[in-house]
């Protein structure tokens, strides 16, 4: 091999039987104006396509821009909660959010959990149906259903509300085995039934019902408030509306936010 380098030769381009040499800048210019998709031009892309789907949610909806879904930091009082930080109230604090004065939010509270309604102040606020539970915890009120009786955080024995009629009661003497283990069985599911109707009001309250309500804080209590409080039995309205049977289906407030109870 020459010690030389050898001369890279031009690149040519054939027209019929004549030849013609390309000039090496010329193929270098030509290579540069090739198109291309920069990075640039698929976020620009992407970008168009956000806003026509945003668009076509809006058509379709009426409302929404995103499909019904609405994150936090699209909610400015989510993002002023979020900014402030979370609430510790007593009861008694708690009482001062009913929606009696227009200046403050409207609270209520759920085993223990505080909720903002303030976008709901038409039912919440006073003269609404549902002002009995503003500004206090009627925990026990959402699964009897009766709200006046039962505006109050203590769930002892509310399960009864899903207890059949047929169920011996606790304090019933001279049960055989088989008695005890079906009172057994059928408490323990209604327990469950209590706890699947708080969960389920306490989603709409989150605001994942599409309502503009969220979760704010927590009631401070001291210890040991619940054994203070006198023991009550489930309302009348309650004890009328228990299921006679196992097989019946009972027909209490709490079965739209509960969903389909288990078999």
């Amino acid at each position: 091999m020459s010690d030389t380098l050898r001369e890279r030769k031009p690149p040519t381009q054939t027209n019929g039987s004549t030849t013609t040499k390309i000039p090496r800048s010329s193929s270098r210019a030509y290579k540069e104006t090739e198109p291309s998709i920069s990075v640039l031009d698929i976020l620009r892309i992407i970008a168009g396509l956000f806003l026509l789907n945003c668009l076509l949610s809006y058509f379709i909806t009426n409302d929404s821009v995103l499909w019904g879904w609405r994150p936090w930091f699209v909610r400015p009082a989510l993002v002023q909660r979020w900014w402030n930080g979370p609430v510790y109230l007593t009861d008694a604090e708690l009482l001062t959010y009913d929606g009696s004065d227009p200046a403050k939010p409207i609270y209520l509270a759920l085993n223990g959990t505080i909720y903002d309604v303030t976008a709901g102040r038409r039912i919440y606020g006073p003269g609404g149906s549902y002002n009995v539970f503003a500004g206090k915890d009627a925990a026990r009120g959402f699964v009897t259903g009766c709200f006046a009786e039962d505006a109050t955080p203590d769930l002892r024995g509310v399960e009864w509300t899903y207890v059949p009629q047929d169920v011996p009661a606790l304090d019933a003497e001279g049960l055989t085995g088989e008695e005890k283990n079906y009172r057994a069985q059928e408490v323990r599911m209604a327990r469950k039934k209590v706890q699947q109707t708080i969960s389920g009001w306490g989603d709409m309250f989150r605001g994942e019902g599409g309502k503009d309500y969220f979760e704010v804080g927590t009631v401070k209590r001291e210890e040991g408030w619940l054994e203070k409080l006198p023991k009550r039995g489930i309302c009348a309205q309650a004890e009328k509306g228990r299921p006679k049977t196992s097989k019946q289906k009972a027909k209490d407030a709490g079965a739209s936010h509960r969903g389909a109870d288990d078999d």
